[in-house]
C-alpha cells in the first residue's frame, strides 16, 4: 500500500532561538527519537490555495500547542509545511551508480520543507482550535492554567510565508504577542472547546468541573462569556461539537459515562434536550458530529467507537459499535467529503480508518478463510501504526483523504489510497 507519509520532529529551545528536525521515514519504518515538547492538540488552517488539493506536493498550515515540563516553555505555534511528496520506494538491486546518484538528487528536492513561528504561552496546551471570523484566523486555546485565550492568527501565517519577515518576527515580536481575549471563569483547566461551523465567533468551552460555558461575540473584537454554566454533567467535561445544520445545538460527552443533546435558547439549567446516560462503559473522551449524516460518533475509555443516529437518540442505543482498538480512544473525526468514512486514534498506538458503507462480500471466501482477518470488522479499511501515544487526528478540509496526527514521536501527514 503507498501512501504520503511525512514525520515532522520538532525540538524547541529557548525563545527567541528554534530548531527543528525532518525525517521522512518508509511507511513500515518504526518511530524516530522525539526531542522537546510535544504537542497534545492542533488543528488544521483552512488557506487559500484552493479546495480538492490532490497533486504533489502538497503545502498545509496547522496551529499547534505544546506539552512542556515548565510551564514557561511552552509556546503556540504556527507550522507551514511544504514540498510534501509521496514516499519514494527504494532503488532497486539492478540499479547503477549514476541512477543511484539521480535518486539522491531526486531524494534532496523532495525534502518536505517546515517554517515555524512560535509566541509564548503560560502553561501547558491542552486543546486547540482554528476558526474564521471574516477574513481573520483566530485560535482557540484551552491552558492547563483554567484559561481559555483566544489569540490573533494573522501575523503568523504571514511570516511563515517569508524567511525574512520570519526571523524578523523571531527576533522583534513574538515576546510581546499576546491572547486578544481571555476567560479565567472557569473553576479549574479542561480540554472541550468547539467553534460553531453556522455562527461565527460561537464558542464553547467545557472544564474539568463540569461546567460548559458558552461565548457570544461582541462589536469590537471581543466576546460575552455566560457566567452561568450548563447544567447536566456531572464529571469533566470531554469534548464539544456543535451542530453542523442548527444554530443553537450542540453535543457534549463526559466522564460520567454520558452523551448529551443541548439547545442554547433555553436557559442553562433548562437546556439539556436528550441524554444517553451510559453511553460508553467509562469515560467518554471525544465526539464527532458527522456534516453530511445525522451521526454523531463517539470514542471512549472502553476503546469503543459507536455511532449514534440522532433521529433515534431517545433510544439509547448505537447504530454500531466497533472494538479496534484495545486502549482508550484518543481522538475521532469523519471524512469532510465522504459521508460514512471516519478516522479514530487510540493509546494502543493505532490511528484506524474506517467505512459504514463496506460489506463483505458472501462470495469472497478467501477473506472468511483467512483467520487473521476473519474477527477483523468488515468497515475496517486501514489501520496505521508506528506512532507513540498518539492524542489527536485531523481529516484535511481542502485535500481530500489527508490525515495529520499529533503523538508524543512526532506530527505525522499521510493518505492511504482506501480514500
Amino acid at each position: 500500500m503507498q501512501f504520503l507519509r511525512i514525520r515532522w520532529l520538532l525540538s524547541l529551545a529557548p525563545l527567541p532561538e528554534f530548531s527543528f528536525r525532518v525525517s521522512a521515514p518508509s511507511p513500515i519504518s518504526g518511530p524516530r527519537s522525539f526531542q522537546g515538547a510535544p504537542c497534545l492538540s492542533f488543528d488544521i488552517v483552512r488557506d487559500h490555495l484552493g479546495d480538492n488539493r490532490t497533486e504533489l506536493p502538497l503545502t498545509l498550515y496547522l496551529c499547534a500547542g505544546t506539552q512542556a515540563e515548565s510551564a514557561q516553555s511552552n509556546r503556540l505555534m504556527m507550522l507551514r509545511m511544504h514540498n510534501l511528496h509521496g514516499t519514494k520506494p527504494p532503488p532497486s538491486e539492478g540499479s547503477d551508480e549514476e541512477e543511484e546518484e539521480e535518486d539522491e538528487e531526486d531524494e534532496e528536492e523532495r525534502k518536505p520543507q517546515l517554517e515555524l513561528a512560535m509566541v509564548p504561552h503560560y502553561g501547558g496546551i491542552n486543546r486547540v482550535r482554528v476558526s474564521w471570523l471574516g477574513e481573520e484566523p483566530v485560535a482557540g486555546v484551552w491552558s492547563e492554567k483554567g484559561q481559555v485565550e483566544v489569540f490573533a492568527l494573522r501575523r503568523l501565517l504571514q511570516v511563515v510565508e517569508d524567511p525574512q519577515a520570519l526571523a524578523a518576527f523571531l527576533r522583534d515580536e513574538q515576546a510581546q504577542m499576546k491572547p486578544i481575549f481571555s476567560f479565567a471563569g472557569h473553576m479549574g483547566e479542561g480540554f472541550a472547546l468547539d467553534w460553531s461551523p453556522r455562527v461565527p465567533g460561537r464558542l464553547l468551552t467545557g472544564d474539568c468541573q463540569k461546567n460548559i460555558h458558552l461565548w457570544t461575540p461582541t462589536d469590537g473584537g471581543s466576546w460575552h462569556v455566560d457566567q452561568r454554566p450548563f447544567v447536566g454533567h456531572t464529571c469533566s467535561v470531554e469534548d464539544l461539537q456543535w451542530s453542523p445544520t442548527e444554530n443553537t445545538v450542540f453535543a457534549s460527552c463526559s466522564a460520567d459515562a454520558s452523551i448529551r443533546i443541548w439547545d442554547i435558547r433555553a436557559a442553562p439549567s433548562k437546556a439539556c434536550m436528550l441524554t444517553t446516560a451510559t453511553a460508553h462503559d467509562g469515560d467518554i473522551n471525544v465526539i464527532s458530529w458527522s456534516r453530511r449524516e445525522p451521526f454523531l460518533l463517539s470514542g471512549g475509555d472502553d476503546g469503543a467507537l459507536k455511532i449514534w443516529d440522532l433521529r433515534q437518540f431517545k433510544s439509547g442505543s448505537p447504530v454500531a459499535t466497533f472494538k479496534q482498538h484495545v486502549a482508550p480512544v484518543t481522538s475521532v473525526e469523519w471524512h469532510p467529503q465522504d459521508s460514512g468514512v471516519f478516522a479514530a486514534s487510540g493509546a494502543d498506538h493505532q490511528i484506524t480508518q474506517w467505512d459504514l458503507a463496506v460489506e463483505r462480500d458472501p462470495e469472497a471466501g478467501d477473506v472468511e478463510a483467512d483467520p487473521g482477518l476473519a474477527d477483523l470488522p468488515q468497515q475496517l479499511l486501514f489501520v496505521h501504526q508506528g506512532e507513540t501515544e498518539l492524542k489527536e487526528l485531523h481529516w484535511h478540509p481542502q485535500c481530500p483523504g489527508l490525515l495529520v496526527s499529533t503523538a508524543l514521536s512526532g506530527f505525522t501527514v499521510f493518505r492511504t489510497i482506501s480514500v
